[in-house]
Parts: structure tokens; sequence; C-alpha cells
């Protein structure tokens, strides 16, 4: 076990970064560049990977399985469930790169279920729910439950 500072590394993780807030753990087999930021008290799973322009807030789950691209942004006290599927370029072509990548953003409390597809300048709204195996094609309004493809809106969670 390698303990830096006041989180948690796995040796078997490579760890470049050194943006990573008190009490995060990282585990075994996660990736994360230099220039990766993350909170105080994250948890990142095993098999997981955190490219350079990603920032991550504070309380973050992010289960195994799971793929950062350059250009998301996750606020404070959201859920991933494992392998949940995020993309950055909307034309992909090999070796052929956007000048910039598309900001995804998921704001504070939302929740995606496992293997959810976030295609990429898409916003997924405060304290949301996306349903398990949901392809979210557009933005998900605050407070929203989606679920399909492409992902719907079938209710609502409670402002509490």
């Amino acid at each position: 076990m390698v303990n830096k500072l006041n989180y948690y590394i796995h040796p078997l993780s490579d760890v470049k970064s050194e943006n990573i807030g008190d009490d995060t753990r990282i585990w075994q087999f996660s990736i994360i560049f230099p220039n990766a930021k993350i909170g105080k008290n994250c948890n990142i799973c095993a098999h997981t990977l955190i490219e350079n322009l990603v920032t991550i807030g504070n309380n973050v789950t992010i289960k195994s399985g799971v793929f950062l691209w350059d250009g998301i942004t996750i606020q404070d006290d959201v859920f991933i469930g494992p392998n949940a599927t995020f993309t950055n370029d909307k034309k992909p072509r090999s070796k052929q790169y956007p000048e910039n990548f598309p900001t995804t953003l998921i704001e504070q409390g939302a929740s995606i279920g496992a293997n959810a597809t976030i295609l990429p300048g898409i916003t997924i709204g405060k304290c949301s729910m996306v349903g398990a195996g949901a392809v979210i094609t557009k933005d998900v309004p605050p407070f929203s439950i989606v679920v399909g493809n492409p992902a719907k809106i079938i209710g609502q969670v409670s402002h509490d």
C-alpha cells in the first residue's frame, strides 16, 4: 500500500497527478494523467482512466470500468456507475483530433447508472438520475429521471 499525504493510491495504479484531495482513494489498475484534478473524499475504483483535462469535485464515486476523457467536469456528490461510457468527440476518426473537446458537465448530486452512454457536450443536471444502459443524446434537466435509448424523462427526483 502506498500512502501519500492524506489520500490512498493502490500500488498497482499509475497516478501522475498531484492534484488529489484529502481522503480520496484510488484503486488498482487506475490511470490518472498529470493534470487531472480530483477533489476530497472521492472513491476512484479499479480499472479507471482519467485524462488531463478532467476535473472531479468532492465526494465523488467513480465505479470500475469508467474512462473520463478530456473535457469532462464532474461536480460534488456525483455517483458514476460501473462501465458508464463517456465520449468527447462527436465525429471521431482515427488520428484526427478536434481543436477543442466539447465540455461535458455532470452537475452536483447527479447519479449515472451502469453502462449508460454519455455523448459529448452534454450537461446532466443537478440531482438528476440516469438509468442503467441509458443513452444520453441531449442535456438532462436538473432533478430529472431519464431512461432508454435515446434517453427520455420518465419522472422527477424529489427536491429534498
